[in-house]
């Protein structure tokens, strides 16, 4: 341990989620690489019985607060209450917030948790994005059941770019590939068929698109383009999804990847609008 094994603990309270407050504190602590230091969040608090139990726990760990609350109230009783529990504390939001308030002549909302709330959508599209990077061509089928949407095909049906625009909306998608000759994943079969979407495309296109990619690779796929084995691959994965038939299956012949998302989004809302009636 450094410091002769003393240890530092910091609690992180927020309204919201505490990550604003954590990345500040994570910072500062670069300036402090050899002190051994403990950092607990508590996000989401809003109330006096809150506070006040975080305050008592810090006293006995011997902990100072960092805090970014927004609500007055909540804001000067933890200033309160660690005084009278002889707690330091360091109250990050407030300063600024009374600064842009003497700046704008206004008053600030006091609503908990808004930055966060603002940023909702754009931390889902990061974290489906990630999904589907996790989850494309067929990887990572034991947590399909997470997705919202999963889409099966044979090779250039443009799962992966659909994945990744579904994603971009903010959509966990996933993709497996069917091939010809081997069994797909028995948990597409356990899924909620709602969720799932097959793409499907007649040979001749299929195989002009696959020519195309050959002759870019210098033709080293084999007969993975040619028209007879592109058909077989086909019937291969038609017979497998009319073993299921509450899978939808989406036609991707001569549109474009937004077309096919906004029908498989349309598909979608139509069915959770009849579950809900």
């Amino acid at each position: 341990m450094k410091n002769g094994g003393k240890i530092y603990h910091i609690l992180v309270v927020s309204d919201g989620t505490g990550r604003t407050a954590r990345q500040a504190l994570n910072a500062a602590l670069t300036q402090f690489p050899s002190t051994d230091i403990e950092v607990q969040v508590f996000g989401d608090v809003r109330s006096a019985e809150q506070v006040k139990k975080i305050v008592t726990e810090a006293d006995a760990l011997g902990a100072f607060i960092v805090h970014t609350l927004v609500t007055d109230s909540l804001r000067e009783l933890i200033i309160r209450e660690s005084h009278s529990h002889n707690v330091e504390s360091i109250d990050l939001m407030g300063p600024l917030l009374t600064g842009l308030s003497n700046r704008f002549i206004h008053e600030p909302t006091q609503q908990p948790g808004l930055y966060n709330k603002l940023n909702k959508d754009y931390f889902q599209r990061i974290d489906a994005m990630q999904f589907a990077f996790n989850h494309d061509d067929g990887q990572r089928t034991e947590s399909l059941s997470e997705a919202d949407v999963v889409l099966l095909g044979v090779s250039r049906t443009f799962k992966t770019p659909i994945s990744i625009y579904l994603a971009y909306k903010g959509w966990f998608a996933a993709n497996v590939p069917i091939i010809m000759g081997l069994n797909p994943p028995e948990i597409l079969s356990q899924l909620d068929p709602s969720k799932v979407f097959c793409l499907v495309t007649n040979a001749t296109r299929l195989s002009e698109l696959r020519k195309t990619r050959n002759e870019r690779l210098g033709g080293s796929v084999g007969n993975y383009s040619e028209p007879e084995y592109v058909s077989r691959e086909i019937n291969f994965a038609n017979r497998y999804y009319q073993l299921h038939t509450e899978w939808t299956l989406i036609t991707v012949t001569g549109k474009s990847v937004e077309e096919i998302a906004s029908e498989i989004l349309a598909i979608m809302s139509g069915k959770k609008n009849v579950q809900k009636q």
